[in-house]
C-alpha cells in the first residue's frame, strides 16, 4: 500500500495521528526525570547477621563460612565478599550482571534460610536486602542551632530531619555524619561484685529484660473490653539504677551497689569539618528509578520550609552533586537546539525556496517529541546517553524529509502541480527512504542489547536513537508529502543549470572514474593509517568530565582509631586548603566512599577512613582545566612524609601510599603499626577506583 498517496488524499487521519503523538510526546517530556546516567539494577545481594561479643574468629567458622556454604551452590554466582568485625558479619553476593534481582533476592533469601539451623542460637535472624537507593550522596547539609548542644543538636538531626525528609517523594536514605549518641553506661566494681557474690551475667541477664512492654492479653471491665499490658521499660537513667538483680540464694540487691550508671555519650564514630570548623551534618540519597533534579528540588523546598518552622536552625547546604547534572541537561537541551536551527539553515541553502524550507523543517520537532513519549513508557530519562542520542539523531532526524521534499521540488520544476508532484515523487523515493531509515535502526538499535554493564547503559541510548529514527521515517511518509501537495506553489517548467560547485563536483568525480586504481589504493592507505591511531587514543568508558568538584579518600591501616584518621585528614585538608583553585573543603572522617563508576558510589561506615570532598572555582571563573587542579592535587599530597603514588586499578585514578616510619611526624596519634593509604579518585561521571 502507498501510504503517502493515501495521506495526500485523506490528509486529516494524518494531521489527526502527529496531534496525538505531538501531545503524548509533549506529556512525556514534561513527566521524564532528568538524570546524570541511567539508573541499573546490578544484582547484588547483601546478608548481614550479628552475634554480639563475638570475636570476628568465632563469627568467621560459626557464621559466615555456613551461610557463604549455602549461598555457594546458587547458580549464576561471580562474587561473595565478606566483612566480619566484633560481632556482625556483611557478606555480599554479586550475581551475573544479568540475573533478575528479585530472582536473586529470593534464592539468596532461601539458601540463608536453609542455614538457619547450622548458626548459633544466639545469632539473629540474618538480614538478607538488596540495595533501593542509587547513586552517590544527592545533597549534604550542615545543621547549626545556638539553642543545642552538640547532643541535642544529633538527636534533632536523628528524630526531626530525619522524619521531615524521608516523607519527600524520592528520598531513600539520610545520614548524619558528625555529632554523637547517647548512651548509658553502666560500669560494674569488681571488688563490689565479689564482695556481695555477684556476677556479670547476672547483671547482663537483668539487663536485657528492661526495656520491654509485655502484652497481656485483654479484660472485660465493666462491661468494656481493655488491653492489658506489662509495663517493664525504663525511660531515665536514674530508673536503670534502681533495677532489682535477684540472686541465686534468694537475696535481692540494686543496680547501683555494684555499679556505676552514667548517662554519656557514646564513643564517636564520625567527625565531619568545613574549611578546618567542626560541623554537624546530614547526606541525602536518592531512591532508585527517580530523577535526582526533581528530588533535590523537592528536599531544598522540604528544608525551607522546615527552616520556616524552627527559625532557631539554620541549615545550609554544603555541596551537592545536582548541579553537574543540571548543567549538563541545560547544555545538551542548548545544543539541540542550535543543531536544529543548523540543520534548517542547511536545509534552506540548498532548497532556496522557504515553503519547501518550512515542510522539511516540521519533520524535525515531529521526529523528536514522539520520541519522548517512548521514552517515557519504556521508563527511560532524560540522560547523558539519552540526550546524546537525540543531539546525533537530529541532522538524521530531517533527511528523510529533505530527500522527499528535493524530489518533488524537482517534480515541480518540470512543469507539474504541488499534487501531482507529490503523488508521483513520493512513489518514486518510498523503498529509498524506508531502506536508509531501516539501515540507521540496524546501526542503533544494536547497542541496546549488548551485554554486561555498558549494555544496562546503553540499552535507553539505542532504542532512543531508534525511536527517533523510525519517527522520522513516519513523518516522511505520512505528513510531509501531504504538506508539500498542499503548501508548495508550481513552478514553471525550466531547464535546470548546473552551478559552479556542482560542476566542480563533477569534474572530481570523473577523475575519480578514469584513475581508479589510484583511488582505491589511496583510500586503503588512508583506513590503514587511521587504524593504525586507534592505539594511541586515550581508552575508557566514561571520558573525563570538569564537574569543578572532586573526591579524596583517606585510609589509614587497621586498627586506626577516630583520633589518629582525623589528624593525618587535618594535615591533607590543610595542605588542600593552600590551592587557590579549591573554594573549599569537607572533611568526613569515619566516611568512607567506595565503588564508584556512572551507577554511583556507596558509603560506609569506618573509623580508619576518611573522604575530603573539594569544590573547586566554577570553570568559566579559572584559566585551568578540572585534571590539571587534580594532577596539583596529586602533587599537594605527595609531599606527605613518605609519600609515594602509584596509579589505581586500570589506570583509573591516583593512589597515594604513606608508609608511617618510626619517626613519624604525627606524634600525636602514637607509635604506627601499619600503613595509612590516601586514595584519590575523580567524583561520579570520571575516572573510578
Amino acid at each position: 500500500m502507498n501510504f503517502s498517496a493515501w495521506s495526500i488524499r485523506n490528509p486529516v487521519p494524518a494531521l489527526l495521528l502527529f496531534v496525538v503523538l505531538t501531545y503524548l510526546g509533549l506529556t512525556g517530556l514534561a513527566r521524564l526525570g532528568i538524570q546524570n546516567f541511567p539508573d541499573i539494577e546490578i544484582p547484588v545481594i547483601n546478608i548481614s547477621a550479628t552475634l554480639e561479643g563475638a570475636a570476628p574468629a568465632q563469627l568467621e567458622t560459626e557464621v559466615a563460612r555456613k551461610i557463604e556454604d549455602k549461598v555457594a551452590s546458587l547458580g549464576g554466582i561471580e562474587h561473595i565478599r565478606t566483612t566480619v568485625t566484633d560481632g556482625s558479619v556483611s557478606i555480599s553476593v554479586q550475581f551475573n550482571i544479568d540475573k533478575n534481582a528479585e530472582v536473586a533476592l529470593n534464592e539468596v533469601r532461601n539458601a540463608v534460610d536453609g542455614a538457619r539451623s547450622d548458626l548459633p542460637t544466639a545469632v539473629t535472624n540474618p538480614v538478607v536486602s538488596k540495595t533501593t537507593t542509587s547513586g552517590g550522596t544527592l545533597l549534604t547539609y550542615i545543621v547549626v542551632a545556638d539553642n543545642m548542644d552538640e547532643q541535642a543538636l544529633s538527636w534533632f538531626v536523628d528524630n526531626d530531619i530525619n522524619k521531615m525528609l524521608l516523607s519527600v517523594a524520592g528520598v531513600g536514605k539520610v545520614a548524619r555524619i558528625g555529632g554523637v549518641d547517647r548512651e548509658v553506661h553502666v560500669d560494674l566494681n569488681p571488688a563490689l561484685m565479689a564482695g556481695l557474690s555477684v556476677s556479670a551475667g547476672d547483671v547482663s541477664t537483668r539487663l536485657k529484660q528492661v526495656q520491654q512492654d509485655a502484652s497481656g492479653g485483654r479484660g472485660d471491665i465493666g462491661g468494656s473490653i481493655q488491653s492489658v499490658r506489662t509495663l517493664g521499660a525504663v525511660s531515665t537513667p536514674a530508673e536503670i539504677a534502681t533495677l532489682d538483680i535477684p540472686m541465686a540464694d534468694g537475696r535481692h540487691i540494686k543496680l547501683d551497689q555494684v555499679a556505676t550508671v552514667k548517662d554519656t555519650l557514646a564513643e564517636r564514630s564520625t567527625y565531619a569539618t568545613l574549611d578546618g570548623k567542626p560541623v554537624i551534618g546530614f547526606e541525602v540519597t536518592r531512591t532508585k528509578g527517580t530523577s535526582e533534579v526533581t528530588v533535590a528540588k523537592a528536599v531544598r523546598a522540604a528544608i525551607d520550609q522546615f527552616s520556616i518552622e524552627h527559625p532557631q536552625t539554620h541549615i545550609t547546604e554544603a555541596f551537592n552533586t545536582v548541579k553537574p547534572v543540571e548543567d549538563n541537561y541545560e547544555g545538551s537541551m542548548h545544543l539541540l537546539f542550535e543543531g536544529s536551527l543548523l540543520a534548517v539553515l542547511v536545509v534552506w541553502l540548498f532548497l532556496r525556496d522557504w515553503r519547501a524550507t518550512f515542510v522539511a523543517t516540521v519533520a524535525l520537532p515531529l521526529s523528536v517529541i514522539p520520541t519522548f513519549a517512548v521514552m517515557y513508557y519504556a521508563g527511560f530519562s532524560l540522560n547523558v546517553l539519552t540526550l546524546l542520542a537525540l543531539a546525533l539523531v537530529v541532522g538524521i532526524l530531517v533527511d528523510d524529509a529533505i530527500v522527499e521534499i528535493e524530489n518533488i521540488v524537482r517534480h515541480l520544476r518540470l512543469g507539474k502541480t504541488p499534487f501531482q508532484a507529490a503523488m508521483e515523487a513520493a512513489d518514486e523515493i518510498g523503498f529509498a527512504v524506508i531502506a536508509t531509515t531501516f539501515t540507521l535502526v540496524a546501526v542503533f538499535l544494536p547497542t541496546a542489547f549488548m551485554g554486561g554493564i555498558p549494555g544496562k547503559f546503553f540499552k535507553q541510548f539505542g532504542m532512543t536513537a531508534a525511536a527517533a529514527v523510525m519517527a522520522s521515517l513516519l513523518v516522511a511518509r505520512l505528513l510531509t508529502p501531504m504538506m508539500a501537495a498542499y503548501i508548495l506553489k508550481p513552478h514553471a517548467a525550466t531547464n535546470e543549470e548546473y552551478s559552479a560547485s556542482m560542476r566542480l563536483y563533477l569534474r572530481v568525480v570523473k577523475w575519480c572514474l578514469t584513475y581508479r586504481k589510484t583511488v582505491v589504493v589511496s583510500i586503503t592507505l588512508f583506513i590503514i593509517g587511521s587504524l593504525a591511531l586507534m592505539p594511541l587514543l586515550p581508552k575508557g568508558f566514561v571520558p573525563a568530565a570538569d564537574t569543578s568538584q572532586t573526591k579524596v579518600a583517606l585510609e589509614l591501616q587497621p586498627g586506626s582509631t577516630l583520633e589518629q584518621t582525623k589528624i593525618v585528614a587535618a594535615h591533607a585538608q590543610q595542605l588542600l586548603r593552600e590551592m587557590p583553585d579549591v573554594t573549599q573543603v569537607f572533611t568526613a572522617v569515619g566516611v568512607s566512599t567506595t565503588g564508584g563508576g556512572p551507577s554511583g558510589s556507596v558509603s560506609s561506615n569506618d573509623v580508619r577512613k576518611a573522604t575530603l570532598t573539594l569544590t573547586l572555582l566554577d570553570r568559566s571563573h579559572r584559566s585551568r582545566k578540572q585534571a590539571a587542579i587534580e594532577d596539583d592535587i596529586r602533587a599537594k599530597l605527595a609531599v606527605l612524609p613518605g609519600a609515594r603514588v602509584s596509579v589505581g586499578a586500570g589506570g583509573n585514578g591516583e593512589r597515594l601510599q604513606v608508609t608511617l616510619a618510626s619517626d613519624d611526624p604525627y606524634p600525636e596519634i602514637g607509635q604506627p603499626s601499619g600503613r595509612a593509604r590516601f586514595t584519590y579518585a575523580k567524583r561520579l561521571g570520571q575516572h573510578y577506583l
